[in-house]
C-alpha cells in the first residue's frame, strides 16, 4: 500500500478514486471504468508532477525519510552479486547499522559500505535506525584498509540521520571513532564514490562521505545537523525546522551549486520509491561510470591528491 506524505494529498485523493473504481470492476464486471481510470491516472500523474517541481528543502527531507525509500538492503540486493558481508570491528563488536563487505558490480569486484536504517520495527530496532556507533566506524576503517591493500575501490551508500549519540556510544570515543573513519576515507589510495541515497546526517554521513566523488539522489538531504535539532539549538523552537531547513542549504541542488557534491542523480517522478527499479539502474549506470573513470589510470599518489584537492577546494568559490 502507497503511504503519502502531508503534501501528497492531492494526489492521495485521486489515486484512492482510482483504486475504488478497480475494486468496483472486480465486483461488478459490467461496469465500464476504462475511460474514468485513464482521466484519473493522468490527472494523478499531473498532480504528482506539480507537486514535485515545487517542493521545499523541508519536504524533500521528509521526501528522503519517506517510510518506502529504498534503504541500503535494496541497492545491495539489485546491484551486488557475490556479495560477502563482514562483520565486526576487532575490537569490540558488531554494529548492524554499517554493514559492509565485497562483492561485484558488473563483474568488478568492489568494497562496499552502507547505512541501514531498517524497513520495519524489528529491522530498524536491529540496525539502531541507521545511527552508527564507534564499532561501526571502526569496522569501515577495517574494510577500507582491506580494500586498500587489495586495490579494489570503495563504494559507500549514506543514509543515516547521524551517529547515535548514546552515553555507551561517547564511552567508547564516538567522536575518536567518526574521525579516524574520515582520515581513512581521505587517506586510501584506491578511488572511492560515495552516494546519499537518503539522509546524510553530520559526522555520522562523512566519515563514510569523504571519498573522491560525492553523489546525491534528486531528493535527499545532507546536512551538518538535522533541521529539527537545528531549529532547537538557534530558535529554541523545533517547530521551526521548516525555517531552518531552507537556511540550511540542505538539498542535493544546493549542494551542488554550492560544490560540495559533484553530482545528482534523478529519481522517478514523485521520488526513488515509486520507481525502485529506476533508480537501481541509474545508480548502479553511475557506478559503472565511477569505476570506469579510474580504471588504470590514476595511481594511489594522484587518486589522493585529487581527493585532497577536492576538499580544500570546497568554499573558496563563494562570493
Amino acid at each position: 500500500m502507497q503511504s503519502y506524505l502531508d503534501f501528497e494529498k492531492p494526489v492521495a485523493e485521486l489515486e484512492g478514486k482510482i483504486a475504488e473504481l478497480k475494486n468496483l470492476a472486480q465486483t461488478d464486471e459490467a461496469v465500464s471504468i476504462g475511460d474514468e481510470v485513464s482521466r484519473l491516472q493522468q490527472r494523478a500523474e499531473d498532480a504528482l508532477r506539480d507537486v514535485y517541481k515545487k517542493l521545499t528543502p523541508w519536504q524533500k527531507t521528509l521526501v528522503a525519510r519517506h517510510p518506502q525509500r529504498p534503504h541500503f538492503s535494496n541497492y545491495l540486493k539489485a546491484l551486488v552479486t557475490e556479495w560477502t558481508p563482514l562483520a565486526g570491528d576487532r575490537k569490540y563488536a558488531e554494529d548492524p547499522a554499517i554493514q559492509a563487505g565485497f562483492g561485484r558490480i558488473d563483474g568488478v569486484p568492489v568494497a562496499i559500505l552502507g547505512q541501514e536504517k531498517g524497513n520495519d520495527t524489528e529491522s530498524r530496532l536491529k540496525h539502531n535506525f541507521g545511527m552508527a556507533r564507534p564499532e561501526g566506524y571502526r569496522k569501515a576503517v577495517r574494510i577500507m584498509e582491506m580494500a586498500d591493500r587489495f586495490g579494489l575501490p570503495v563504494i559507500s551508500f549514506v543514509d543515516t540521520a547521524g551517529a547515535y549519540p548514546g552515553i555507551g556510544a561517547e564511552e567508547r570515543g564516538q567522536a575518536e571513532a567518526i574521525a579516524r573513519s574520515t582520515e581513512k576515507c581521505l587517506e586510501i589510495g584506491v578511488p572511492n564514490l560515495s552516494i546519499v541515497i537518503g539522509e546524510g546526517g553530520s559526522g555520522g554521513a562523512i566519515a563514510i562521505a569523504a571519498t573522491n566523488k560525492v553523489l546525491m539522489l534528486e531528493h535527499s538531504v545532507y546536512s551538518v545537523i538535522s533541521p529539527e535539532a537545528g531549529a532547537s539549538i538557534l530558535f529554541r523552537d523545533a517547530g521551526k525546522a521548516q525555517d531552518m531547513a531552507a537556511a540550511q542549504k540542505i538539498t542535493a541542488q544546493d549542494l551542488l551549486a554550492l560544490k560540495v557534491i559533484d553530482g545528482i542523480i534523478e529519481e522517478p517522478m514523485g521520488g526513488a520509491h515509486r520507481n525502485p527499479e529506476k533508480i537501481f539502474a541509474d545508480v548502479k549506470a553511475e557506478i559503472a561510470k565511477f569505476l570506469g573513470e579510474y580504471d588504470d589510470e590514476l595511481g594511489p599518489l594522484e587518486i589522493r591528491e585529487q581527493r585532497r584537492e577536492k576538499f580544500l577546494a570546497i568554499g573558496t568559490a563563494l562570493t
